[in-house]
């Protein structure tokens, strides 16, 4: 197997002093997507940014958007997001009564669609709308925090998300997000991941260009 993943830098760990350079340094490097998230101080305790600092930066980031919308009743926001940049609009299991409803609403903007579970969400909750998504999101931090550490019960339910995906002949993205760095990386993707989120580990790298470049070769040289 070739190391064929998808390295997504998240901007919540970006230097917000200096955002217009970090996000030309994500233009310059290997990363495939942005990770933005989104922080409605309901769902989640903190409040990150909105409409108009994905669309400034949709014009400075070459990188598609990966928007992960961690609000209560993400389908009053999913027009104005794609509007504003999106490619993908990811939301939560947990923050709506009707999710085949709202990736419904997702896909007919023309963006990606992705669900994401928090950690003691089971994958059960989406097994019913697996053949709608683009893209399924675990996470493996309890959201609304940057720089939290990794929980690794996140690899067992990788596998059995693969394993369901793999007997349904059904490809979405899978994606990781939370505590993903150079140390758990491999195994991450070992497990059934092919799109890693990566905020501190890349942002507060003394090379974060370099680590991206790294996160992205892993696998090149260990997996045939």
């Amino acid at each position: 197997m070739r190391n064929n993943h998808l390295i997504a830098p998240s901007v919540l760990a970006a230097d917000f002093s200096k955002l217009g350079e970090d996000l030309q340094m994500i233009n310059e490097s290997d990363a495939d997507w942005l990770h933005v998230d989104i922080m409605d101080g309901m769902f989640v305790p903190n409040i990150s940014f909105g409409q108009n600092i994905v669309k400034t930066m949709s014009k400075v980031c070459t990188k598609p958007l990966d928007v992960h919308l961690m609000i209560e009743q993400p389908g009053r926001y999913v027009e104005s997001f794609r509007e504003a940049g999106a490619e993908v609009i990811t939301v939560h299991v947990e923050a709506t009564k009707h999710l085949h409803r709202v990736i419904q609403q997702i896909k007919a903007t023309g963006a990606k669609a992705g669900v994401a579970l928090n950690p003691h969400s089971n994958i059960s909750l989406i097994e019913d709308v697996l053949e709608d998504l683009d893209l399924v999101c675990i996470m493996s931090v309890n959201p609304g925090f940057g720089g939290q550490k990794f929980i690794y019960q996140t690899l067992p339910k990788l596998r059995y998300l693969k394993e369901v995906c793999d007997k349904r002949n059904l490809s979405p993205h899978i994606e990781v997000d939370g505590g993903v760095g150079l140390q758990n990386a491999e195994s991450i993707l070992q497990a059934g991941a092919n799109v890693l989120v990566a905020g501190s580990a890349v942002f507060r790298s003394e090379d974060p260009k370099a680590t991206i470049l790294k996160l992205k070769k892993i696998g090149s040289e260990t997996w045939v």
